[in-house]
C-alpha cells in the first residue's frame, strides 16, 4: 500500500482577481471623520441621501462620487478657512452600502458589502444558487456617475457596493 501514496494528485488552479485602487463614497457610506486634537468633530458619519457629510463647523461636505483623499482635503480647507490651524484630517470607510441580489438564488435581498467581494461570493452571501441557475455568469447593474450600467459577467467580478447583481435561470 506504501507504493499508493505517491498517486493522489492535487490540481490549482489560479488566476489574478485584482480590485479597484480608488473607492468613491455615495449614499449609505460609514465613514469615520478623525480631526486630530478635536473630539468634537472626531465621529462616524453617514453619507445623506444627498450624497453629503453633515460636520460640526464645516457644515454640508459633498462627498458622492469622491475618494476618500478627496474628501479628507476638502474638509481640510473647510476646516482651516477660520475654524482650526492647520488641522489634520483622516477619513476611512467603517461601513459600506449595501449590495443586492436578486433571481435564482436562495435568498435575495440586500447584503452587507465586504471589500473585494466577487459574484460568486455574493451568491454564497444569497444562500447559494437555486436548482435552476444559470451558474456561469450573473448580470450586474451598477450606477457609473448618472447612468446605470448593465454587465454580464463570469462569477469572479468584482461586486462594489450599491451594485445589484441578477442571477439568471439556465435555460434546459
Amino acid at each position: 500500500i506504501p507504493a499508493l501514496a505517491g498517486c493522489a494528485t492535487t490540481h490549482v488552479a489560479s488566476y489574478a482577481v485584482t480590485a479597484p485602487t480608488e473607492y468613491t463614497l455615495d449614499t449609505g457610506d460609514v465613514v469615520r471623520v478623525t480631526v486630530y486634537g478635536d473630539t468634537t468633530i472626531s465621529n462616524a458619519y453617514t453619507v445623506t441621501d444627498k450624497g453629503t457629510l453633515n460636520l460640526p463647523l464645516a457644515g454640508q461636505v459633498p462627498v458622492r462620487g469622491q475618494t476618500l483623499s478627496t474628501v479628507e482635503r476638502q474638509i481640510t480647507e473647510k476646516l482651516a478657512n477660520g475654524y482650526m490651524i492647520s488641522p489634520k484630517v483622516s477619513v476611512e470607510v467603517t461601513t459600506y452600502r449595501p449590495f443586492f441580489i436578486d433571481g435564482a438564488v436562495g435568498a435575495g435581498g440586500q447584503y452587507p458589502y465586504v471589500w473585494g467581494m466577487t459574484a460568486r461570493a455574493a451568491v454564497a452571501t444569497a444562500h447559494g444558487f437555486s436548482d435552476y441557475a444559470d451558474r456561469t455568469r450573473v448580470t450586474i447593474y451598477r450606477r457609473i456617475g448618472k447612468a446605470m450600467t448593465k454587465m454580464v459577467v463570469s462569477l469572479d467580478a468584482l461586486v462594489m457596493p450599491g451594485d445589484t447583481v441578477v442571477v439568471s435561470e439556465r435555460w434546459l
